[in-house]
Order: structure tokens, then C-alpha cells, then sequence
């Protein structure tokens, strides 16, 4: 099972609240990337009013090539749209089309302060080890347009990882600090933390979160791999030591493609264990390879048909941001006024 069906729970538009997503446009995703957000993305188009963001502006605190930086751009695009994400219901856009994200950046750098900044565990550990001459400002800076991009769509909930959730307290109190400063005009939001595979971890280390850059090459499984790898890459995952399959502390592993087999198939965990009873974890590894290239099938057919015509992505990109603009316009205007930016 890909996601679940959305028409049966459709939420009237007017009750509906404001998500905000944003997602860096960082090349192959991989399945903790899906199930890990995109797929929830996907399930709740039918309950929020949603927005969805390519943040290439976030991109930009590493050094990037141009041409890659906009491929990158086109290629996330592509695996919204294959894995669900419907450009009717939801709005979809690149970051770097609507000029208000970095405005707003620079009006809320006045009610946030360097020591906030410097507390921010994610510019600890991406400069941890690296001289200061190497390290953009950019990325001490980061967490003030990640709060821009949330507060500029009044946005109600924010769907985040527990890796996040600094950043989500942290454009909170900016929210609520510019509300306090400048008698309101910012919705506050709250973060948006999933039970299940919030956090999906590398196959080759349950320890370490699942990511492209850190790891071997049996680390992830990518959206884009053949059923071939898949198989290779999940018999080659850790196990725990034993050979009974359960999801407890003691075997991070397992708990981890217990997660994943569940999430893949819609099945409880319980009665994944249960199935596997006495059969040990050859059997069990098997399933969860068929499994995944199964769940994977449909968005990698959709996948290639978008890649191998990008117009398709451009006018979704162009039509998103046309959107975006609208409540983006009218959030400027409200806090430039309040501000004292706006001649009377």
C-alpha cells in the first residue's frame, strides 16, 4: 500500500487548517525521505489546506553548482508529484519564486537573537569540526528563514521529524515574540510529530538517521532503485543478534524493518511479528524486500514518465508560486504596516 485513500476522509475546505512543508532539493530520495515525510504529505492533501515548498534557498547554505542546484529542483518536483502530491488540491512551488520568504527572513532576524542562533543543535553538528572561515553564514542563519517560511502562510501545523522540532520552537517564539512586539499580525504554528516513521534509520546502522550523504552504499534504499538493488540492500541490512523478529529496544534493527515493512504495507507491527514467528530473520528479510519493490513500483512508473518531460514540473512550479504569492502578498503588507515600514 502506497497511502491510504484520501476521499473517505475528506475535510471541508473552510474547517480545514494550514500545513507547511518545506523540502530540500538535494538530489535522489530515498525511502526515509518518504516515509519519513512525503508520505504523509500525500495522506493528509484530504484534511489540510496544504503548501508544499521546494526550499532551494535553504540549499544554498553548502556550496552548490547552478545547474545541479535547479536539476536537484526538478527532479524533487517530480518525486512529490509520482509519489501523490496533487497540484489542485495542494499548492506547490520553489522557494526562490516568491521574493517574500527572504524579505520576511530579514524582518524577523530584528526579534531573534545570536544566542538562539547559536543554540540551534543542527548548526552545531554541520559545523562541528570545520574552521569558521569555512562556514557560511547562511547556515547560522538557516533557522530564520525556515521560520519565515512557516509564518508567512499563517500556517496552522508544521510536519516535522523530532530532528526538527528546535526549529519549529524556535519560529514559534519569533512568532510569538513579534506578536508581542508589534501588537500581533503572525499566526503561531505548532509542530506536527508522527508516532511511526518520523525517523527511519540506515539499514547498515539503526543508530544513525537514514541519509544519502552519511553511510555506505547499502545505507538506503532510493526511490529510483531496481527491484535488483532493493533485494541486495535489504538482505545486506544489520539484524541484531538472535534470529527472532520483534520490535523492542533491544533490537534497534529489527524494530527499524519492522517499521519500514509496516509503513510499506499498511500492516500493524504486532501482527508482522506474529507472521514471523519461529521462521527467523532470512524469511522475514525476503518479505520486506518484496514488499518495498511492490510499494515503490507505481511512484517509479509515474517517476520516469515525469523526468522524461520536465515541462510538466515547471508549470506545476510556475502555477504553485502564483498561488503562494496571494497569501504571501497580503502577510507582507500586514507586517510591514505593523512594522512602521509602511508610509501612511
Amino acid at each position: 500500500m502506497v497511502h491510504s485513500d484520501l476521499a473517505a476522509a475528506t475535510t471541508p475546505v473552510a474547517t480545514r487548517k494550514r500545513v507547511f512543508s518545506g523540502i530540500q532539493p538535494s538530489g535522489d530520495s530515498h525511502i526515509g525521505n518518504y516515509l519519513g515525510a512525503i508520505r504523509n504529505w500525500v495522506d493528509q492533501q484530504a484534511q489540510y489546506d496544504n503548501v508544499f515548498c521546494i526550499v532551494n534557498l535553504h540549499a544554498l547554505t553548502l556550496p552548490t553548482i547552478p545547474e545541479q542546484l535547479l536539476a536537484n529542483s526538478i527532479s524533487m518536483t517530480n518525486v512529490l508529484l509520482a509519489a501523490g502530491i496533487d497540484p489542485e488540491r495542494s499548492i506547490l512551488f520553489l522557494q526562490s519564486d516568491v521574493r517574500e520568504h527572504s524579505e520576511l527572513c530579514w524582518l524577523l532576524g530584528s526579534v531573534c537573537t545570536f544566542g538562539e542562533l547559536s543554540r540551534m543543535t543542527q548548526f552545531k553538528d554541520k559545523s562541528s569540526g570545520k574552521g569558521e572561515e569555512s562556514i557560511s553564514s547562511a547556515l547560522f542563519y538557516y533557522p530564520v528563514l525556515q521560520a519565515a517560511d512557516i509564518l508567512l502562510y499563517d500556517t496552522n501545523l508544521v510536519p516535522v521529524g523530532d530532528d526538527q522540532k528546535q526549529h519549529i520552537e524556535l519560529a514559534r517564539d519569533i512568532a510569538q515574540r513579534f506578536n508581542h512586539r508589534y501588537d500581533g499580525g503572525l499566526v503561531v504554528p505548532q509542530p506536527d510529530i508522527k508516532e511511526a516513521g518520523a525517523r527511519i534509520m540506515a539499514l547498515d546502522d539503526p543508530a544513525r538517521k537514514m541519509s544519502k550523504s552519511v553511510g555506505g552504499p547499502n545505507s538506503c534504499i532510493f526511490l529510483v532503485d531496481d527491484a535488483d538493488t532493493i533485494w541486495k540492500k535489504v538482505k545486506r541490512a544489520v539484524t541484531d543478534s538472535g534470529s527472532v523478529v520483534e520490535a523492542t529496544p533491544e533490537k534497534p534493527a529489527l524494530a527499524n524493518l519492522l517499521t519500514i515493512y509496516s509503513l510499506f504495507s499498511g500492516e500493524p507491527i504486532d501482527e508482522i511479528v506474529q507472521r514471523y514467528e519461529g521462521k527467523g530473520y532470512g524469511a522475514f528479510k525476503g518479505d520486506l524486500a518484496e514488499v518495498v519493490v511492490t510499494a515503490l513500483a507505481p511512484i517509479q512508473a509515474r517517476l520516469t514518465e515525469l523526468n522524461a518531460n520536465p515541462d510538466i514540473a515547471r508549470g506545476v512550479l510556475r502555477n504553485g508560486a502564483e498561488r503562494a504569492r496571494e497569501t504571501a502578498v497580503q502577510t507582507m503588507e500586514r507586517v510591514r504596516s505593523r512594522m512602521g515600514l509602511v508610509l501612511a
